[in-house]
């Protein structure tokens, strides 16, 4: 299977997949499991297999991760579509972020679903996750059968993330009037914006998670005044709001509207913080594997999620998005073996 899953691994890199075209890896993926024998599903870029013989009675587990990949930065040495296999090491764009989780949960798919189980499997390649696309898994879960629990392939070294934060992006405005410098004319919006600035910087939410930590809230961007000798009527700023699973993204913007003056509007509020109960079976299991259990400070399609769900692949997160991104070989032999033990005859 190791063999198999580098070939194909190989072949993925080679074709560009970037967040919202998708279609021609998409394709080929279509293509390489038809003409394996498997029945596949598709909607837009997203294809999904089920487990022969599914029973809707048993519960379900989802095999899930992303087939787009970000654009290659400019600091490459070699080129990002063509793959390489040097000392170990399989290089090119995406083989880390995620097309080894990719390979290794199809392999581990192929085996578990020709082996009797007591749940239902779903396979899912999926799109737009580099960019939290409404085209990706969120419009896919609309068509599949309800899942009980999801394993999100993501390079977190074969580790268990059974929590990961959300996201949440403001748009905020404070509002002052315009005046000549010079004179002691006009309401500097700069001024009125910097309480609210201080605000963002020095609150704490009172509900810290155990895996998590605390809501984590950044202003990031700043931006105000059109000339030196204007007084500014207008301010804005931008900030980057990291969720834990103690609150929803709608809790906090609530909050935060009591507490500034300024005009606050979240760009979306549908990337939730998720964390899955420790005794849950899948958890338990991973725990059996001497996996250890963590709360990722970095978002996936978990947030799409209204399930349990753990995210888990081969690769290190550090590597994705750089250049010359690689995946070590035997890292994608470790994940096969990993997620088959993991899921192999459990009992849900």
């Amino acid at each position: 299977m190791q063999s198999d899953a580098i070939a194909l691994l190989s072949e993925m890199i080679s074709i560009e997949s970037f967040s919202r075209d998708e279609k021609n890896l998409a394709d080929f993926l279509e293509r390489y499991l038809e003409e394996r024998g498997y029945t596949v599903s598709r909607s837009a870029n997203n294809i999904w297999l089920m487990s022969p013989g599914f029973e809707p009675s048993r519960p379900t587990i989802l095999l899930n991760s992303h087939i787009d990949t970000v654009k290659p930065v400019s600091a490459w040495t070699r080129n990002p579509f063509e793959p390489a296999v040097e000392n170990g090491k399989l290089y090119g764009l995406g083989s880390n972020d995620a097309g080894a989780s990719v390979v290794s949960l199809l392999h581990a798919f192929f085996y578990l679903s020709a082996h009797p189980q007591s749940y239902n499997l779903i396979f899912a390649a999926t799109a737009e996750e580099e960019v939290s696309g409404k085209n990706g898994i969120e419009s896919l879960l609309n068509e599949l059968p309800a899942i009980d629990f999801a394993i999100v392939g993501e390079p977190t070294e074969m580790h268990a993330a059974v929590a990961e934060k959300g996201l949440m992006v403001l748009d905020c405005v404070a509002y002052g009037k315009a005046g000549h410098a010079a004179r002691n004319e006009g309401e500097n919006a700069i001024y009125k914006a910097l309480a609210d600035v201080a605000w963002f910087q020095n609150h704490q939410f009172e509900k810290v998670s155990d895996l998590l930590g605390p809501v984590k809230m950044s202003v990031t961007q700043i931006n105000a005044g059109n000339q030196h000798n204007v007084v500014p009527d207008k301010c804005s700023f931008v900030v980057d709001i990291r969720s834990n699973e103690l609150y929803s993204n709608v809790d906090l913007l609530v909050e935060i509207q009591k507490n500034v003056s300024c005009e606050v509007t979240a760009r979306s509020t549908r990337l939730s913080s998720s964390a899955t109960p420790l005794q849950h079976a899948v958890v338990t299991s991973a725990l059996k594997l001497n996996r250890q259990l963590y709360g990722s400070p970095t978002l996936s399609d978990q947030a799409l999620m209204p399930f349990a769900s753990m995210k888990m692949g081969p690769g290190l997160s550090a590597r994705s998005h750089t250049a010359d991104e690689f995946i070590s070989l035997n890292e994608i032999e470790e994940a096969i073996e990993l997620y088959i033990k993991l899921l192999d005859k459990l009992e849900l």
